[in-house]
Protein backbone atom coordinates (compact mmCIF):
# COMPACT_ATOMS: atom_id res chain seq x y z
CA UNK A 1 0.00 0.00 0.00
CA UNK A 2 1.38 3.28 -0.79
CA UNK A 3 2.27 5.71 2.00
CA UNK A 4 2.48 9.49 2.24
CA UNK A 5 5.55 11.13 3.29
CA UNK A 6 6.24 15.24 3.32
CA UNK A 7 9.79 16.85 4.47
CA UNK A 8 9.74 19.74 5.93
CA UNK A 9 13.00 22.12 5.52
CA UNK A 10 14.15 25.25 6.57
CA UNK A 11 16.43 25.46 3.42
CA UNK A 12 16.04 23.96 -0.14
CA UNK A 13 19.05 22.16 -0.09
CA UNK A 14 18.53 20.30 3.03
CA UNK A 15 16.36 17.80 1.95
CA UNK A 16 19.38 16.47 -0.71
CA UNK A 17 21.71 15.98 2.13
CA UNK A 18 20.23 14.86 5.18
CA UNK A 19 16.87 12.91 3.47
CA UNK A 20 17.46 12.72 0.14
CA UNK A 21 18.20 8.72 0.47
CA UNK A 22 14.63 8.21 2.42
CA UNK A 23 12.87 10.29 -0.32
CA UNK A 24 14.47 8.62 -3.46
CA UNK A 25 13.70 5.18 -1.75
CA UNK A 26 10.25 5.78 -0.51
CA UNK A 27 9.20 7.64 -4.34
CA UNK A 28 11.12 4.31 -5.83
CA UNK A 29 8.58 2.50 -4.00
CA UNK A 30 5.63 4.43 -5.42
CA UNK A 31 4.92 6.28 -2.10
CA UNK A 32 3.37 10.25 -2.65
CA UNK A 33 6.47 12.54 -1.71
CA UNK A 34 6.00 16.08 -1.41
CA UNK A 35 8.82 18.65 0.29
CA UNK A 36 8.26 22.01 1.54
CA UNK A 37 10.96 24.64 1.62
CA UNK A 38 10.36 27.19 3.56
CA UNK A 39 13.49 29.64 2.05
CA UNK A 40 15.78 29.49 -0.72
CA UNK A 41 18.87 29.66 1.96
CA UNK A 42 19.47 32.64 0.22
CA UNK A 43 21.62 34.49 2.58
CA UNK A 44 23.13 31.85 4.39
CA UNK A 45 23.39 28.78 2.68
CA UNK A 46 24.58 29.74 -0.93
CA UNK A 47 28.25 30.89 -0.10
CA UNK A 48 29.11 29.50 -3.17
CA UNK A 49 27.00 31.71 -5.41
CA UNK A 50 27.77 34.86 -3.21
CA UNK A 51 31.73 33.99 -3.78
CA UNK A 52 30.99 35.16 -7.77
CA UNK A 53 31.46 38.47 -9.26
CA UNK A 54 28.49 40.69 -9.33
CA UNK A 55 26.11 38.09 -7.78
CA UNK A 56 22.68 39.69 -6.45
CA UNK A 57 19.73 38.53 -4.61
CA UNK A 58 17.75 37.89 -7.17
CA UNK A 59 19.89 35.54 -8.74
CA UNK A 60 20.57 33.67 -6.25
CA UNK A 61 17.40 33.19 -5.59
CA UNK A 62 16.80 32.01 -9.26
CA UNK A 63 19.86 29.53 -8.87
CA UNK A 64 18.97 27.79 -5.71
CA UNK A 65 15.31 27.23 -6.88
CA UNK A 66 16.53 25.85 -10.29
CA UNK A 67 19.08 23.23 -8.61
CA UNK A 68 16.34 22.18 -6.18
CA UNK A 69 14.07 21.45 -8.54
CA UNK A 70 16.69 18.94 -10.61
CA UNK A 71 17.29 17.85 -7.52
CA UNK A 72 14.34 16.58 -6.53
CA UNK A 73 14.17 15.37 -10.40
CA UNK A 74 16.10 13.31 -9.78
CA UNK A 75 15.11 11.97 -6.56
CA UNK A 76 11.86 11.55 -8.06
CA UNK A 77 10.02 13.87 -6.03
CA UNK A 78 7.78 16.56 -5.73
CA UNK A 79 8.97 20.19 -3.87
CA UNK A 80 7.09 23.08 -2.98
CA UNK A 81 8.85 27.03 -2.49
CA UNK A 82 7.40 29.31 0.56
CA UNK A 83 10.21 31.75 -0.31
CA UNK A 84 9.61 32.98 3.53
CA UNK A 85 13.50 34.23 3.50
CA UNK A 86 16.51 32.63 5.54
CA UNK A 87 18.96 34.05 8.61
CA UNK A 88 16.50 34.33 10.66
CA UNK A 89 13.77 32.52 8.67
CA UNK A 90 10.29 33.90 9.88
CA UNK A 91 7.30 31.59 9.13
CA UNK A 92 4.08 33.73 9.17
CA UNK A 93 0.80 32.99 9.85
CA UNK A 94 -0.59 32.53 6.33
CA UNK A 95 2.54 29.87 5.65
CA UNK A 96 1.31 27.72 8.44
CA UNK A 97 -1.99 27.48 7.34
CA UNK A 98 -0.89 25.96 3.88
CA UNK A 99 0.97 23.90 5.46
CA UNK A 100 -1.79 22.97 7.46
CA UNK A 101 -3.98 22.80 4.39
CA UNK A 102 -0.78 20.49 2.55
CA UNK A 103 -0.89 18.32 5.68
CA UNK A 104 -4.75 17.76 5.42
CA UNK A 105 -4.93 16.94 1.82
CA UNK A 106 -1.74 14.80 1.17
CA UNK A 107 -2.49 12.65 4.78
CA UNK A 108 1.11 12.11 5.51
CA UNK A 109 2.48 8.82 7.37
CA UNK A 110 5.57 10.18 7.83
CA UNK A 111 7.07 14.17 8.48
CA UNK A 112 10.20 14.58 8.25
CA UNK A 113 12.24 17.31 9.69
CA UNK A 114 15.23 18.79 11.14
CA UNK A 115 15.87 18.35 14.64
CA UNK A 116 15.05 20.48 17.96
CA UNK A 117 17.89 22.23 18.95
CA UNK A 118 20.76 23.33 16.27
CA UNK A 119 22.62 25.69 17.88
CA UNK A 120 24.33 26.65 14.95
CA UNK A 121 21.71 26.65 12.89
CA UNK A 122 18.52 28.07 14.18
CA UNK A 123 16.53 28.37 11.11
CA UNK A 124 16.05 24.67 11.78
CA UNK A 125 14.92 25.08 15.12
CA UNK A 126 12.09 26.89 13.86
CA UNK A 127 11.53 24.45 11.02
CA UNK A 128 11.00 22.00 13.41
CA UNK A 129 8.82 23.82 15.88
CA UNK A 130 6.89 24.58 12.13
CA UNK A 131 6.51 20.83 11.54
CA UNK A 132 5.52 19.91 15.46
CA UNK A 133 2.69 23.36 15.52
CA UNK A 134 1.43 22.36 11.91
CA UNK A 135 1.19 18.91 12.67
CA UNK A 136 -0.85 19.35 16.00
CA UNK A 137 -3.20 22.10 13.96
CA UNK A 138 -4.18 19.35 10.69
CA UNK A 139 -5.00 16.56 13.63
CA UNK A 140 -7.30 19.40 15.13
CA UNK A 141 -11.41 18.52 14.27
CA UNK A 142 -12.55 22.02 14.80
CA UNK A 143 -10.21 23.50 12.43
CA UNK A 144 -11.63 23.91 8.81
CA UNK A 145 -14.24 21.08 9.77
CA UNK A 146 -14.74 20.56 5.64
CA UNK A 147 -10.99 19.09 5.41
CA UNK A 148 -10.06 15.84 6.97
CA UNK A 149 -8.24 16.13 10.09
CA UNK A 150 -4.81 13.74 9.96
CA UNK A 151 -3.72 10.82 12.10
CA UNK A 152 -1.16 10.25 14.49
CA UNK A 153 1.65 11.42 11.53
CA UNK A 154 5.02 10.20 13.15
CA UNK A 155 8.13 12.65 12.98
CA UNK A 156 11.23 11.82 11.64
CA UNK A 157 14.17 13.95 12.22
CA UNK A 158 17.11 13.64 9.95
CA UNK A 159 20.23 14.05 10.72
CA UNK A 160 21.52 17.47 11.45
CA UNK A 161 25.45 18.52 10.11
CA UNK A 162 27.14 18.11 13.85
CA UNK A 163 24.94 15.61 15.74
CA UNK A 164 26.70 15.77 19.03
CA UNK A 165 25.84 19.19 19.81
CA UNK A 166 22.20 19.02 18.82
CA UNK A 167 21.32 16.18 20.91
CA UNK A 168 20.65 13.74 17.97
CA UNK A 169 19.98 9.98 19.15
CA UNK A 170 19.48 8.11 16.27
CA UNK A 171 16.86 5.35 16.78
CA UNK A 172 16.58 4.38 12.76
CA UNK A 173 19.15 3.35 10.44
CA UNK A 174 17.38 3.09 6.95
CA UNK A 175 19.40 1.23 4.15
CA UNK A 176 19.70 4.08 0.95
CA UNK A 177 22.10 2.08 -1.05
CA UNK A 178 19.59 1.08 -3.85
CA UNK A 179 18.92 4.52 -4.62
CA UNK A 180 22.06 6.34 -3.62
CA UNK A 181 22.46 6.75 -7.01
CA UNK A 182 19.74 8.66 -7.26
CA UNK A 183 21.06 10.99 -3.92
CA UNK A 184 24.19 11.49 -5.32
CA UNK A 185 22.75 13.04 -8.37
CA UNK A 186 20.76 15.15 -6.80
CA UNK A 187 23.80 16.27 -4.55
CA UNK A 188 25.33 16.99 -7.25
CA UNK A 189 23.35 19.78 -8.88
CA UNK A 190 23.92 22.04 -5.79
CA UNK A 191 26.72 24.31 -6.94
CA UNK A 192 25.87 26.33 -4.10
CA UNK A 193 27.11 24.02 -1.57
CA UNK A 194 29.29 21.64 -3.76
CA UNK A 195 31.86 21.36 -0.78
CA UNK A 196 28.94 19.02 0.99
CA UNK A 197 28.81 16.45 -1.25
CA UNK A 198 32.23 14.43 0.47
CA UNK A 199 30.86 14.78 3.70
CA UNK A 200 27.26 13.34 2.81
CA UNK A 201 28.91 10.40 1.09
CA UNK A 202 31.33 10.11 3.85
CA UNK A 203 28.12 10.15 6.69
CA UNK A 204 26.96 7.87 4.74
CA UNK A 205 29.12 5.11 4.33
CA UNK A 206 29.50 5.27 8.41
CA UNK A 207 26.00 5.06 8.96
CA UNK A 208 26.11 1.93 6.74
CA UNK A 209 28.85 0.38 8.61
CA UNK A 210 26.74 0.74 11.80
CA UNK A 211 23.64 -0.69 10.22
CA UNK A 212 25.38 -3.90 9.35
CA UNK A 213 26.81 -3.59 13.23
CA UNK A 214 23.32 -3.65 13.85
CA UNK A 215 21.95 -6.55 12.04
CA UNK A 216 21.73 -4.79 8.03
CA UNK A 217 22.56 -7.42 5.68
CA UNK A 218 26.41 -7.15 4.62
CA UNK A 219 25.58 -5.42 1.37
CA UNK A 220 24.21 -2.27 2.75
CA UNK A 221 26.65 0.03 2.03
CA UNK A 222 25.15 3.93 2.31
CA UNK A 223 22.35 4.73 5.20
CA UNK A 224 20.70 7.52 6.79
CA UNK A 225 20.02 8.11 10.37
CA UNK A 226 16.77 9.04 11.50
CA UNK A 227 15.61 9.92 15.07
CA UNK A 228 11.72 9.66 15.60
CA UNK A 229 9.99 11.95 17.64
CA UNK A 230 6.78 10.13 18.90
CA UNK A 231 6.71 6.25 20.44
CA UNK A 232 6.32 3.34 17.72
CA UNK A 233 3.12 1.44 18.92
CA UNK A 234 3.00 -2.39 18.16
CA UNK A 235 1.78 -5.89 20.00
CA UNK A 236 4.71 -7.18 20.52
CA UNK A 237 8.42 -6.59 21.35
CA UNK A 238 10.92 -6.02 18.34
Amino acid sequence: MARSIVAITAHSGDFVWRAGGALALAASRGDSVRVICLSFGERGEAQGLWKKPGMDMETVKRVRREEAEAAAEALGVQVDFYDLGDYPLVVTDEARDRIVSTLRELQPDTLLTHVANDPYNRDHNIAHETSLATRMVAQAMGHDPGTTPIGATQVQMFEPHQPEVCGFVPNMLLDITPVFDRKRKAMEVMSAQHHLIDYYTELGKRRGVQARRNGAPGDVVQAEAYQRVFPVVGDELV
